[in-house]
């Protein structure tokens, strides 16, 4: 199964609609606080629907505390600024896809942590700045889950 990593999450709506996308595909949501919402939130449940009891959600008091829950996981960091397009990489079950806060995403010194194990971007258009989170999040699952024949869960 693959993981998808939200660092310090700003937006409700998103992490809702991650939820929703974690209970469609099996993946795992790993939410590194601070987040800027608190779970209960009525956007958040709004945008997760009915899905919460069916997806697999964990919430990390901090990016250590993560690393020390994922283990040794390879870690894919979504960033505008890298050049390896996120569909040059061979998913693992295992691996986590890490994205970061909106609107700014993640800064060069979380992107130099040594967990990182590549940078990765999804091509856009010139000028465009970044996609939605949850969109971005789901391109990447997909893509994941693709590579392995869209198998029972990723």
């Amino acid at each position: 199964m693959f993981r998808v990593m939200f660092y310090s999450p700003r937006i409700p709506p998103n992490t809702g609609n991650a939820i929703r996308m974690v209970a469609a595909t099996g993946a795992e949501l790993h939410l590194v606080e601070p987040m800027g919402f608190d779970l209960s939130e009525p956007k958040l449940r709004r945008a997760g629907l009915d899905y919460h009891d069916l997806a697999w959600v964990r919430v990390h008091s901090s990016l250590p505390a993560a690393w020390e829950a994922l283990g040794d996981s390879r870690v894919f960091a979504f960033t505008a600024g890298a050049h390896t397009p996120y569909t040059d990489v061979s998913y693992q079950p295992g691996d986590v896809l890490m994205f970061g806060p909106e609107p700014t995403g993640l800064d060069e010194a979380t992107l130099a942590d040594p967990h990182i194990t590549a940078r990765v971007r999804i091509p856009m258009l010139a000028g465009r700045r970044s996609l939605n989170l949850s969109n971005a999040a789901a391109v990447a699952v997909y893509e994941a889950w693709r590579q392995h024949g869209f198998s029972d869960g990723v």
